[in-house]
């Protein structure tokens, strides 16, 4: 069951989050604000179409796709199109990868659910014209097979059942989860979708929480409503365990987690939705991931921004009561870190971050999603 005290707690602070909301205009950001915003995304995108981009139109080639999808996603959502020379060289990279079953894939790859989400969200940003409408039909196709669960060899009481995951490690992950959840929105894939709805089981399910959607052994040791890496294989957490063997949350999982529920249609009064935000009012953070440093910063960017975007609010109230508008603080934190050639890089490489392409990737989609 849900314990009391934090089923009040997370009680009292949505109310607050909701009277605050109802209280107050949304900011609009201030004219530097917009002229920071413009520059930053200019001079980043010109980075990478001077410096990131091979002559064929990928970035970071020798990872396979996949960095190459996170920056041409990026750059479709800051206004560029298919009639770019240079975004068409880079779809045309991407094409190239396209598979008989319908994935979008590097051969004999291992990372099969992770190339092919992302390679589908920026086959979806550029389907303006319908041009690569059945790429994204098979790609959905693909990427529904591949679910555990979908071929009915496990049940719903497997912790792998609903999640997606890399090939390598034989079993999902809330990372590749997620991917799998955006990829399936961006083709169109409804919340109710059986896909979708299994992949809700194996999300709930990464979270400290206990509820009828989770009976895994790990939140009652660490009962604070944030998220981990997965349940599955005796439970992973990249922000270690606790003595006890309770799964640590952390930033980048957390607000994973909670654009996962969203996505997947769970509603803002649902206690996995309030004790998710009342993880994030307490870890309220942009000069680190919460949990982990500085290991994972861009990826977590991109992944705050999607996920309150997705919450719909425009200011988060934290743990201290200060109301924060989230849009103005990413915009800030990134310009501050943004290097003279318009790039940014993580000084821990960890998780490929110690390449400036994938991380202005990460920076751009963070900031489409600071748009007013």
């Amino acid at each position: 069951m849900l314990p009391k005290t934090l089923c009040c707690a997370a009680l009292l602070y949505f109310a607050a989050v909701l009277t605050a909301s109802a209280a107050e205009n949304p900011t609009k950001g201030s004219a530097d604000e917009a002229k920071t915003y413009r520059q930053m995304v200019d001079r980043a995108i010109g980075y990478l179409l001077s410096q990131g981009q091979s002559p064929e139109g990928a970035f970071n080639p020798e990872t396979g796709p996949g960095v190459t999808a996170v920056v041409l996603t990026g750059i479709l959502r800051h206004g560029r199109t298919p009639a770019d020379p240079a975004v068409a060289k880079s779809l045309k990279y991407l094409e190239g990868f396209v598979q008989p079953d319908g994935g979008v894939y590097a051969p004999k790859s291992f990372y099969k659910n992770y190339e092919t989400s992302l390679a589908l969200m920026a086959f979806a940003e550029a389907n303006r014209d319908g041009r690569y409408k059945k790429i994204i039909r098979n790609a959905d196709k693909f990427l529904k097979g591949q679910q555990w669960g979908a071929d009915q060899k496990i049940d719903k009481t497997s912790y792998y059942y609903g999640g997606a995951g890399y090939g390598k490690h034989k079993r999902p992950d809330l990372s590749n989860t997620q991917f799998f959840l955006e990829a399936l929105k961006a083709s169109g894939t409804k919340p109710d979708d059986a896909a979708v709805q299994r992949a809700l089981v194996f999300v709930s399910r990464c979270q400290n929480l206990e509820s009828a959607h989770n009976t895994t052994p790990f939140p009652v040791k660490n009962p604070d409503g944030g998220f981990y890496y997965t349940p599955a294989a005796g439970g992973v957490s990249q922000a270690g365990t606790l003595p006890d063997g309770g799964l640590r949350s952390y930033g980048s999982m957390t607000y994973a987690g909670l654009k996962s529920m969203i996505y997947a249609g769970v509603k803002a009064d649902d206690p996995r939705v309030k004790a998710a935000l009342k993880w994030i009012q307490a870890h309220y953070d942009l000069s680190a991931n919460p949990g982990l440093g500085n290991a994972g910063l861009y990826y977590y960017y991109q992944t705050f921004a999607k996920a309150l975007n997705a919450v719909g609010k425009p200011q988060l109230i934290d743990a201290k009561g200060v109301a924060h508008d989230w849009r103005s603080d990413l915009i800030q934190a990134l310009a501050e870190r943004q290097r003279p050639d318009g790039s940014w890089l993580n000084d821990n490489p960890r998780w490929m971050e110690g390449f400036p392409n994938l991380d202005t990737g990460y920076a751009l989609l963070a900031l489409s999603y600071c748009k007013r």
